[in-house]
């Protein structure tokens, strides 16, 4: 069982002062190259090259675009590439992505500065997507190999792959078979050629054959190291996103700016209260503001002390840490009705210290406008004047700090800076209240607020409101108003049908976003046969996305068929199955995940203005930044900060923050390091296998052929 982790960061403040280091540049002789951490990536629009700079992207890892598409683009030629700087030779990026290995035309002397600057200085070269052929140190594809569809192929890492660059997988890499009419992938699979220095990292199956053919391997020749890609991918597929670290690990050899791992967090929200039932006859939800004129009768869901015990079981299991975010005064209407008695609470109150805690609201009270629920949508009350009626802030004040004298009351485990208002109420809500509740700024700050979640789907950009930072939330689609799977599939269709088939319409007024069902999904098994497996894949998809956002789902899925697990489980063994031990999930709470994201942006700012500066001479990389900001890096495991480990292990690397302190950070890499250039080489002539001047790729290749994006 892999254990789930949390990033560690570090603050080095006088550290290097103190320590009364030298540069690291001291111990290099002037002749060994300076190399700039930083990324070239030679783009064309397609969908690989885009894959991989959304990559470097997440990471934080700065690159420099040239675009083949435009006219005023720069000339990639010696000057471009390296200078020198103090007399040091400079090479200015420590890695090269091509959309194929050679997308230039003809007798390019583009190319040609290309593979004199990448024999000169040992920079490795990705090609994004090209096909099997010797000048790629490949069999031609028609000979023994093949060309065509892999969706749902079972592609694997090779033991070169996982004693190299793709040693975080466990060894499988799926490829994804989404739909049997829609072509996702496509591939030329082929073995080495004859006396190519070639070395396989990931495989698949020759069709047809007992042989495997390379997907991703390394090709070195005449002085050149060429990672070989020969399938097409997007952003989002499963398989570009299993392989996109060991990529990125491979061009820069494990030495570069910025991180990436696995985030999986999950808020379970209205704990303590109930939620409102679905009414299958109805087609809404009898007590919520769906259902016209109140109709209908309120047929509430709660969590009993069993539900608790369960999720307490479950986490341990699971080695997983779900967010309790709570209602104190669910409790209270509960010991009202019942002469006192919540066995739910008391059973959470005991196991209060197995969850973490988040401050929900008191009443769950919507925080924005006044709602008028005489109209379905409901709609914005209005004053005399016309103006909008806003929730005061005293009511705001009162809703977050009863809750939190309660939660700690009740010997709660809290954080009083993080807040989640009740259907991230207060901040803006299309159509009706197209701004925040201007008294909710206010109430935040007056209340010690640092993070507040929002709603992905409606408001995924951190922003501060008030003192807070908001935490973007992604909503599960296992819905909060059912305990029961013959009635999630019932809304499901409801949302998901056109009219004639019994629907809402709902898909059918909102095509261009939603996709309606071909027929409805039988109650009995659509749950299971086809919400479950779409909720996990979305869900597992922002988890190899590196991306900390939490995901939230609702106590009533947590009761009755517990609805919830199956998607949890889901998401979980399937992640564990990928994934080696050394690349646990990370489960953050709340205020760690803002964090986070706070850092990022940041980083994304200071990289954009050009204030961040990072090379590596021999063994020691230098990172200049302003004072104060947060940095990020990946480097070799025993990578020394000053005197003191840089970051915490994760993906058989060393990765996390450090904060600047306005003088250079140095720091220096263990002896097991991938070498760097010791001198600047003459450039060697290409063997016979190299490709000939010139050389092009069909255009179905450099157009990308099968895999445009899909979201």
């Amino acid at each position: 069982m892999k254990r789930s982790i949390r990033t560690t960061v570090l603050s080095v403040g006088a550290l290097i002062a103190a320590a009364g280091l030298p540069a690291g540049t001291a111990h290099a002789d002037a002749a060994t190259p300076r190399v700039d951490l930083r990324v070239l990536v030679v783009a064309d629009g397609g969908p690989a090259v885009q894959a991989i700079t959304a990559e470097l992207d997440s990471a934080g890892t700065p690159y420099t675009q040239v675009d083949l598409t435009r006219s005023d683009r720069p000339t990639i030629d010696a000057a471009f590439l390296a200078d020198t700087v103090g007399g040091r030779p400079r090479a200015k990026f420590q890695a090269v992505v091509l959309p194929n290995d050679n997308p230039f035309a003809a007798g390019s002397a583009e190319m040609a500065a290309l593979g004199a600057y990448e024999q000169t200085y040992d920079i490795p070269q990705v090609d994004a997507y090209t096909y099997a052929r010797p000048q790629v140190g490949l069999q031609y594809f028609v000979a023994g190999g093949y060309a065509g569809s892999v969706d749902g192929a079972q592609a694997g890492v090779t033991a070169a792959g996982r004693s190299g660059p793709f040693g975080y997988l466990e060894g499988s890499v799926p490829f994804e078979d989404n739909s049997p009419t829609v072509g996702e992938s496509y591939a030329y699979l082929a073995q080495p050629a004859p006396g190519a220095d070639f070395t396989t990292y990931v495989d698949a199956p020759i069709p047809g054959s007992a042989r495997r053919g390379s997907l991703v391997g390394e090709y070195r020749h005449g002085g050149r190291r060429e990672l070989v890609v020969t399938f097409v991918y997007n952003r989002y597929q499963q398989q570009f996103r299993l392989l996109a670290r060991g990529i990125v690990e491979w061009m820069t050899g494990g030495v570069h700016l910025g991180a990436s791992r696995n985030y999986f967090s999950v808020h379970v929200d209205d704990v303590f209260a109930a939620d409102d039932r679905w009414d299958t006859q109805l087609n809404c939800t009898p007590g919520d503001v769906d259902c016209a004129g109140g109709g209908g009768t309120p047929n509430p869901i709660r969590m009993t002390a069993d539900d608790a015990e369960y999720a307490k079981n479950w986490q341990a299991g699971r080695n997983f840490t779900l967010d309790m975010v709570y209602n104190g005064a669910g409790s209270l209407d509960q010991r009202e009705d019942n002469n006192g008695v919540d066995l739910l609470a008391d059973k959470l109150q005991a196991d209060r210290d197995r969850f973490r805690w988040i401050n929900h609201t008191y009443t769950h009270a919507f925080l924005g406008c006044e709602q008028d629920v005489s109209v379905v949508p409901w709609r914005c009350a209005a004053n005399p004047d016309g103006s909008t009626k806003w929730v005061s802030r005293s009511t705001i004040d009162d809703e977050i700090v009863l809750n939190r004298l309660w939660g700690q009351g009740f010997g709660l485990p809290l954080q009083n800076d993080e807040l989640v208002t009740g259907e991230h109420s207060g901040m803006a809500v299309l159509p009706q209240q197209p701004q925040d509740n201007p008294n909710l700024a206010a109430s935040l700050t007056g209340n010690g607020v640092k993070w507040v979640a929002s709603d992905n789907s409606r408001d995924p950009e951190q922003r501060q409101v008030g003192s807070a930072s908001t935490v973007a939330r992604y909503p599960m689609n296992v819905y909060y108003n059912v305990g029961k799977a013959a009635e999630a599939a019932d809304e499901y269709n409801w949302i998901y049908t056109s009219r004639a088939q019994g629907g809402s319409g709902i898909c059918e007024d909102h095509a261009d976003t939603t996709t309606c069902l071909p027929a409805p999904l039988d109650t009995a098994t659509g749950y299971a046969q086809k919400i479950v497996p779409a909720e996990t894949r979305t869900a597992l998809g922002h988890v190899l996305g590196n991306d900390p956002k939490p995901h939230f789902i609702h106590q009533s899925n947590l009761a009755e068929e517990r609805l919830a697990y199956p998607v949890l489980n889901g998401v979980i063994d399937g992640y564990d199955a990928l994934f080696d031990a050394n690349t646990p999930l990370v489960n953050e709470r709340m205020k760690d995940i803002g964090t986070e994201l706070k850092r990022r942006g940041a980083w994304k700012s200071a990289l954009q203005a050009g204030q961040v500066t990072a090379y590596r001479i021999g063994s020691a990389v230098t990172v200049v930044a302003p004072a104060g900001l947060d940095v990020t890096a990946t480097l070799p495991a025993g990578t020394l900060l000053g005197t003191a480990g840089f970051g915490s292990p994760y993906a058989g690397r060393v990765s996390g923050w450090t904060t600047a302190t306005g003088s250079a950070l140095e720091l220096t890499l263990p002896s097991s390091a991938p070498a760097a250039p010791s001198a600047a080489a003459a450039p060697r002539p290409a063997p016979a296998t190299a490709p000939a001047p010139g050389t092009t790729v069909p255009p179905a290749v450099r157009e990308g052929a099968a895999g445009t994006d899909r979201r």
